[in-house]
């Protein structure tokens, strides 16, 4: 029986994530574990962890800002991060690649779009590869554009949810 839990993160979850985004992302695009520990540190209500019977098995991290500008290599260090600010900015979603495939991506997306709302923000921005972009169609992103952002050496794609 699968006993999943969300909570935000702690800490001492940066070194437990930092190892699922480093096995889950290819190329340069994984956060440096120093990344992951600042935005633990300056908006742990913005990183959302999946938890099956206390271990980490995927999270979602995010800043906030007034103005979305995806393309902003600095705000991945949160440098223009606001946690007062409506516009919620997607990092990651990383689910552990022997647990991807079984739905738990939509169902952190869907708690995490929830507590978003809670918080009273108005939208949430993310940059996904081709080939997830019906999979955020399909969870309620509308596709904004090819993005001029070339982070990790990848092609990606700006997507937004109005809340």
């Amino acid at each position: 029986m699968t006993t999943l839990a969300f909570r935000n993160a702690v800490p001492s979850d940066a070194a437990p994530c930092f190892q699922i985004e480093s096995d889950a992302y290819e190329g340069d695009e994984a956060a440096t574990l120093e990344k992951i520990s600042t935005r633990i540190a300056q908006y742990p209500q913005g990183f959302l962890i999946l938890e099956d019977a206390g271990t980490i098995i995927g999270f979602i991290n995010s800043g906030c800002a007034h103005e979305v500008v995806m393309s902003d290599e600095a705000f991945k260090e949160l440098v223009g991060h606001s946690a007062e600010a409506p516009n919620v900015v997607i990092m990651s979603v990383v689910i552990a690649p022997g647990r991807q495939g079984k739905g738990y991506s939509t169902r952190m997306m869907a708690e995490f779009v929830q507590r978003m709302r809670v918080q009273g923000k108005r939208s949430i921005h993310l940059m996904c590869k081709e080939r997830h972009v019906e999979l955020y169609r399909r969870m309620g992103y509308d596709y904004v554009r090819p993005s001029p952002s070339d982070h990790g050496g990848m092609a990606w794609h700006e997507m937004v949810m109005d809340l």
